[in-house]
């Protein structure tokens, strides 16, 4: 049945909506996973690039938000949390203990909406070592539901938190606020679209055509005032915490030191999955398992079923076939390289390193129209396009999605293409390995800059959380790999198969050669090549890395080398990734992005040939 205005999620006759809401980094993932275990689903909400992970604990199905500070409109992650938060029967909101002056507001709002809450006082350790107590039942006592203190990446508390969902009950409602919540008696359904309309919720007032109240400003003072009042009232500060831990979180926010710092990280990142996953991983997973056993067991077996001269032979198990293509494509490259992209990325979430490489680089992407969220992406740029343009999802406002899926289509090499791209130009010297690393920066710096001035609208501020730092813990770390892979393949796999069930049919149909006799004018007399490079483009739009390899099979000078590396990076994604961005962007915005990207390519490397070659 249809659950939160649109949502399409099962909801069992007899099961009520248990919902997860917190502020960002709370670790709701971790309350989610104990209670779902591995029965989990992904919905994505309807108007939005917003995923909800659902699944069930006895009577309740269970739905986790994204993480919010407040119950609002003013954006994707924001609207979606409310739509799911109004039509939830039992609230378990999870609370920074270590930031409670600021997640308090959220809890003070779900209570207000007069739901069922129980609330989880999680990071309890970090209290402890930043020498402060917090008195529990005071706090209780106060917001009027149940508070449970945990430590969640450790599983202290969860089985509390289990046994007490049953116990969840409607909080203490600040007395002036339902008051003005009498306004709406026999007016709504539910007490939450109430409290939406008296805090000037547009959305809400157009659904059920009611007028509201100008409120917000009031109602969010009152709350901030209360807040402030029960912080006050129940943390007891003593000790002056863990210094050395405060001196690192100081010294990753630094420039001075923070850049130096971050650098290390990204090399060691890089030498790892761009050096050792791309190359000795990949090379035994794709070119030894997929390629050198499981292939030619899928023809073997194919070919009896199936006469090898057929149409249907080669859409299943030909060169680009669905049977043979898809699978080593994902299991034996993407799978190891998306695995090493997710332990790196959870291991700095956990750690509480990632937010401050966002706060760190925030100024710098605000030329190009992005914040530091928007850090994350282009790191998983260079290990897949594709998984990277589905993660612009978290960015804030659709005028930044579009900006980083154009820098990240435009610019981006994926790891697969970077180690034929580093095989290639190392050979060549300090000089071009400048010419192509500067081309490429500047290509960034511009397209960037560009994209920020003509593009409608304004792009969100960084609000960002910075968590203490922490050791990670290696079993959070694994089970949130092993989730985000899971979900990146179901969501990716069809896709590829889509791409070489395409690929095989423009081949069988001579297409794919009628573009390559086109392209070929265009490298001869724009970019100087010979008239084979066009096939390595052709190549490059199957796999990327595909186009890089295809021209080590060429006899080029070394300027050349350089016009042609810098043209297949700039070139249009792979079909993977264009198949991705028409999904997550409008055909027309997708359209776009794809002739711009072949545009820009051709004239960058035609600029560069016009200098060097």
């Amino acid at each position: 049945m249809e659950c939160c205005r649109g949502l399409n999620i099962e909801i069992p006759k007899g099961y009520k909506k248990l919902v997860l809401a917190g502020n960002p980094n709370v670790g709701k993932s971790v309350f989610f996973n104990a209670l779902t275990g591995m029965y989990v689903d992904v919905s994505n909400f309807p108007g939005t690039t917003v995923d909800i992970s659902h699944g069930k604990y006895q009577d309740y199905v269970v739905l986790d938000t994204p993480g919010v500070y407040g119950v609002s409109s003013f954006n994707d992650e924001e609207r979606v949390a409310r739509d799911v938060i109004l039509y939830g029967d039992v609230i378990l909101n999870v609370v920074d203990a270590l930031h409670l002056e600021r997640d308090l507001f959220l809890t003070l709002q779900i209570i207000d909406m007069g739901k069922p809450v129980i609330v989880a006082l999680n990071m309890m350790d970090d209290v402890e070592r930043n020498g402060i107590k917090i008195d529990i039942n005071k706090l209780s006592e106060l917001l009027g539901v149940p508070v449970i203190p945990t430590v969640a990446v450790k599983g202290k508390g969860l089985e509390e938190v289990k046994e007490n969902i049953k116990n969840a009950r409607v909080g203490n409602i600040d007395a002036k606020i339902k008051e003005y919540l009498k306004e709406f008696n026999n007016k709504v359904e539910y007490q939450s679209e109430a409290l939406m309309l008296l805090e000037d919720d547009e959305t809400i007032s157009e659904r059920l055509n009611i007028k509201t109240l100008g409120k917000r400003e009031e109602i969010y003072r009152l709350r901030r005032e209360k807040v402030d009042k029960i912080a006050e009232s129940v943390i007891i500060k003593e000790g002056k915490g863990n210094r050395i831990r405060q001196k690192i979180s100081t010294l990753t926010l630094n420039p001075l030191t923070g850049i130096p710092i971050l650098i290390m990280v990204l090399y060691l990142i890089f030498k790892v999955i761009g050096v050792w996953v791309a190359g000795d991983v990949v090379g035994f997973t794709e070119e030894k398992i997929m390629a050198g056993y499981y292939e030619p067991f899928i023809r073997h077996l194919t070919a009896k079923f199936f006469a090898e001269e057929s149409l249907l032979y080669r859409l299943l198990v030909g060169e680009f076939g669905i049977l043979t293509l898809t699978p080593t494509y994902v299991i034996g490259l993407l799978t190891p390289l998306v695995i090493a992209f997710y332990f790196f990325m959870s291991l700095m979430e956990d750690s509480g390193y990632l937010p401050r490489i966002a706060a760190l680089v925030d100024r710098v992407l605000s030329f190009f129209g992005l914040n530091g969220r928007a850090i994350i992406p282009i790191i998983l740029g260079f290990g897949c396009i594709t998984m990277a343009t589905i993660t612009t999802r978290l960015l804030g406002t659709k005028r930044e999605k579009i900006i980083a899926t154009i820098l990240l289509g435009f610019t981006i090499p994926c790891s697969a293409q970077l180690g034929v791209i580093a095989g290639m130009i190392a050979p060549l010297g300090t000089k071009y390995i400048l010419i192509y690393s500067f081309t490429i920066i500047i290509v960034f710096a511009l397209t960037g800059t560009i994209l920020n001035r003509i593009l409608p609208g304004e792009s969100s501020e960084l609000f960002i959380d910075l968590p203490p730092m922490r050791l990670p813990k290696l079993t959070n770390v694994l089970k949130k790999t092993w989730t985000k892979t899971i979900m990146f393949l179901k969501e990716a796999t069809p896709l590829f198969a889509l791409g070489a069930l395409i690929i095989t049919l423009l081949e069988e149909t001579d297409i794919l050669y009628k573009i390559q006799d086109l392209f070929k004018p265009i490298t001869e007399s724009v970019l100087r090549l010979p008239k084979e490079t066009a096939n390595a483009f052709i190549m490059g739009i199957i796999r990327r890395d595909f186009g890089a390899a295809g021209l080590t099979e060429l006899s080029l000078t070394p300027e050349q080398t350089v016009v042609a590396l810098v043209t297949i990076t700039l070139f249009v994604p792979c079909i993977a990734s264009i198949i991705v961005i028409f999904k997550e962007r409008s055909k027309k915005e997708a359209g776009l992005i794809w002739l711009g990207s072949f545009i820009l390519a051709f004239l960058v490397g035609g600029i560069l040939a016009f200098l060097i070659v």
